[in-house]
């Protein structure tokens, strides 16, 4: 057996039961599982790290965790930065220490980007004190204006939609220092943009020689890890996150909003700028950055327009409601598709396609499309026997075994895992039939996202009008084009992360 030492991660997306079985599984190890003395509940929602607020969070209800310890919860204030390298920092204490106390450390939570360089250790970048050669010779030659904008790198990501010359001109910054990085970010992607840039400022190195870096380390989990991916069909759990929604309201969610609103305006206007030009309190609101934060929770900015409204009406507000429910069901989609897409390629990577008997990371999914006595028999008896197998050792069941759900959703296209190869397969390229703005690009990615946009309608609409008037075929104006971003990468984005994630 593996030296390294044992965890246990709740996967899975928002609404499906993460914190309930990770409550019941804690109480099973409560009664003594192979020498354990229980399990502690580390939190890896990066909006429940934030004190209060606790309705527009989900957080369980002390009352309901049956006196489980629950850490790395409620411990940060609500505008405060937390990102994942001080996550990860903090959650390899708790664990150290509950190993210590002969107790299983149960991480739990949807964000599982933080989850993911919890197992994984050497793929965030660290800081240094100086310039590399290179990059200190790449800001030498900078021109005036992209001298000065990286001296002074805005606070906040501008938005393309209303300020897209600030979104072109910090993307030209990043060709400038790091040019097969920039063929990863669409400019409308301002946050990833400036994340790039800030990893420069932060570590002196550039992201793509971090990541050649990265590539000569093996991807090696920091502990021999039983991974559950809680999952529910999304046609049964899209109507239990509409339900919650409206549980919420009921629960006080608007009360939240309003104190998170005063909190955001209270802040702002003890800025020496805002006290400067007299800003009101909601001018101030208006400005918060829903990229920061627990401003990120889901709610919040769906609610302004009804609250910062003079009259509320039913209209604004039912129009609030359906945007929530939206962008919860739509985060739920995400949150799945980054553990297909970036998870698991991992996990599967680090266990060397060997069996699952052999695994130092066992992943299983189980299924909670159905409650009652369903979730009983599928989600916890099935927990608890995989746990005790994996902690005694014991010969693990089959993971494609257990349903037909987890036969579909664990069977996997082969992905790039090298940080190295991944940078490679993403390269972006400029459609020109369909730019209509050269200073607004039409981007997409190279490989099977070009095929099909190009026999997409709309662009053999524009591409016939392109060979008319210009007498060759558009298909050739197809080209690399590092000097413009690209499309939006949704799989990077879909955390709430806020942190500078490399690759």
């Amino acid at each position: 057996m593996s030296t390294l030492k044992p965890i246990i991660t709740v996967c899975g997306t928002t609404g499906v039961g993460k914190s309930k079985l990770s409550i019941e599984l804690a109480l099973k190890l409560a009664e003594g599982q192979h020498g354990w003395k229980g399990a502690r509940i580390i939190n890896a929602d990066s909006m429940q790290v934030y004190t209060g607020m606790d309705v527009i969070t989900n957080k369980v209800p002390v009352a309901e965790r049956m006196g489980v310890d629950h850490l790395l919860m409620d411990f940060k204030q609500p505008g405060e930065q937390y990102v994942v390298g001080q996550w990860v920092q903090d959650a390899i204490k708790v664990i150290d220490e509950t190993h210590r106390m002969d107790k299983i450390p149960i991480i739990v939570g949807g964000t599982s980007y933080w989850i993911q360089h919890l197992i994984f250790p050497n793929r965030l970048p660290t800081p240094a004190q100086s310039l590399s050669d290179s990059v200190a010779q790449s800001i030498a030659n900078l021109p005036a204006d992209l001298l000065e904008l990286y001296n002074a790198l805005p606070e906040h990501p501008p938005s393309a939609a209303t300020h897209p010359h600030d979104a072109m001109l910090l993307h030209k910054l990043l060709t400038a220092l790091d040019e097969p990085i920039a063929q990863r970010w669409h400019w409308r992607d301002t946050r990833k943009v400036i994340g790039s840039l800030r990893v420069i400022k932060d570590t002196g190195k550039v992201p793509s020689e971090i990541i050649i870096e990265q590539s000569k380390i093996a991807l090696a989990p920091r502990y021999r890890t039983l991974c559950f991916w809680l999952y529910a069909d999304p046609s049964v759990l899209n109507e239990r996150l509409d339900a919650r929604v409206d549980d919420m309201i009921k629960e006080g969610l608007l009360d939240e909003i309003k104190e998170l609103r005063a909190i955001a305006s209270s802040s702002a206007c003890t800025s020496s700028d805002a006290v400067a030009a007299g800003s009101s309190d909601e001018s101030a609101e208006q400005q918060t950055d829903y990229t920061v934060g627990i401003y990120q929770s889901i709610g919040y900015k769906e609610f302004h327009d009804f609250l910062a409204s003079p009259k509320p009406s039913d209209k604004l507000f039912a129009s609030a409601v359906e945007k929530m429910k939206y962008g919860t069901r739509q985060y739920a989609k995400r949150q799945i598709r980054w553990l297909r897409n970036k998870l698991l390629p991992a996990i599967y990577s680090a266990n060397g396609g060997g069996g699952h008997e052999t695994a130092l990371l066992p992943v299983y999914l189980l299924d909670a499309t159905e409650l009652g006595d369903q979730w009983t028999s599928r989600v916890l008896g099935e927990g608890e026997r995989i746990m005790e197998a994996f902690l005694g050792g014991e010969t693990l069941p089959d993971p494609l075994l257990l349903s037909a759900s987890a036969r579909e959703m664990l069977t996997i296209d082969v992905k790039p895992t090298s940080p190295t190869e991944v940078l490679r397969a993403r390269r972006k390229v400029v459609c020109a039939a369909c730019t209509l703005d050269t200073s607004q690009p039409f981007m997409v990615e190279a490989g099977a996202q070009l095929e099909a946009h190009r026999r997409s309608r709309a662009h053999r609409r524009y591409a016939s009008r392109d060979k008319k008037m210009h007498g060759r075929p558009a298909k050739r104006r197809a080209t690399v084009n590092s000097d413009v971003p690209t499309k939006v990468d949704a799989d990077a984005s879909d955390q709430q992360h806020q942190d500078h994630s490399i690759a």
